[in-house]
């Protein structure tokens, strides 16, 4: 029974997963986030972090060539991520207003057939800190047919010559991600480098067909 557990497990690690879970896609060359030293210290917003028990953690920055304000305006449009990331497939919000404190959204990516049928991870996130134009933490459970995970990601947005740093850093918690530390950590490293990817091309492209 173990090694059929496993064998269903390591097939559910196949696909793109995301609170992070997003996109495994093999990014462009040249293209890919920089992973941050395995010794920094982990990133907060309003003091608040990551869950320092979670055995699945990573965390990633990335330099995008757009202002600021573009670059946040991505991030929090929660409604629009489906147009600049394909793993994303339906994202609501559950209240109004700017993004702020208590806000839910809800959003899913699909699964594939593995031993499971076919089905979708839906993910229920609740903004617990944020500072505008500065950071934002959610955490918040994934679901799907065999799978579930507890998520916290925090992300920074910080102005430097040129453009903006964004830092991530997210953990998982469940039963089957914790069955595999090593595969679950190798996907959340690709949905989240895949997710920066998108959003500084997405942001460097805006800026540059319109500058102002």
């Amino acid at each position: 029974m173990p090694g059929i557990h496993r064998t269903r497990i390591q097939a559910l690690f196949t696909i793109p997963l995301a609170i992070g879970l997003l996109g495994a896609a093999a990014l462009p060359a040249g293209a890919a986030a920089l992973p941050s030293p395995r010794n920094a210290k982990s990133l907060t917003c309003r003091g608040a972090g990551v869950d320092p028990a979670a055995r699945v953690r990573h965390r990633a920055e990335v330099l995008i060539n757009a202002p600021l304000r573009t670059v946040w305006k991505l991030q929090t449009d929660i409604e629009r991520w489906p147009s600049w990331q394909a793993p994303v497939t339906t994202a609501e919000r559950l209240d109004h207003g700017p993004l702020r404190p208590g806000s839910a959204f809800r959003w899913t990516t699909p699964v594939p057939p593995n031993p499971t049928p076919a089905t979708s991870l839906e993910i229920t996130s609740t903004v617990e800190q944020l500072r505008h134009h500065s950071c934002v933490r959610w955490t918040g459970p994934a679901t799907g047919e065999g799978l579930h995970i507890d998520g916290v990601h925090v992300w920074n947005f910080t102005e430097i010559p040129g453009g903006v740093r964004v830092s991530t850093e997210e953990t998982h918690t469940g039963p089957q991600v914790d069955a595999d530390v090593p595969t679950a950590t190798a996907i959340l490293r690709q949905g989240l480098e895949a997710w920066l990817n998108d959003l500084k091309a997405t942001a460097e492209a805006r800026t540059h067909h319109h500058p102002n």
